[in-house]
C-alpha cells in the first residue's frame, strides 16, 4: 500500500494496490429478495423509499347512513367533511388519515 496525499487537507490517504491475501471469492446469499420484495415489506417502507414510488392517500366514496347520498373524500381530509344532503358528519380529521364517522361506508376509487 502506497500513500497518496490529498489536495485539500494535506492528509496521506491509502490507496490500496493489493489486499496480500490469496483468498478465493465467496457469494453470499441475500436474506431477502430486493428486486421483488413482498406486499407488506412495501406497505410499510416510506412513500419514496419504495421500489416504484406511490402515495399513500387515495379519494373514496363515502355512502351517509341517513340519506344514502355518495360524497368523494380525500383519505386525508384535514378538515370535517359533511353530507350534502342531510349535513351528517361523514369524517374528522385526525393526524394523518381522515376517521370515517361509525355507520359510513367507504369504496376506494380506482385512478
Amino acid at each position: 500500500m502506497r500513500l497518496a496525499r490529498s489536495r485539500a487537507a494535506g492528509w496521506g490517504v491509502a490507496v490500496g494496490i493489493g489486499t496480500g491475501c490469496d483468498c478465493e471469492r465467496v457469494d453470499m446469499p441475500l436474506a431477502r429478495d430486493l428486486l421483488h420484495p413482498s406486499l407488506e415489506e412495501e406497505k410499510k417502507k416510506h412513500k419514496k423509499k419504495r421500489l416504484v414510488q406511490s402515495p399513500n392517500s387515495y379519494f373514496m366514496d363515502v355512502k351517509c347512513p341517513g340519506c344514502y347520498k355518495i360524497t368523494t373524500v380525500f383519505s386525508h381530509a384535514q378538515t370535517v367533511v359533511l353530507c350534502v344532503g342531510c349535513s351528517t358528519v361523514l369524517c374528522q380529521p385526525t393526524g394523518g388519515k381522515a376517521r370515517l364517522t361509525e355507520g359510513c361506508s367507504f369504496r376506494r376509487k380506482q385512478h
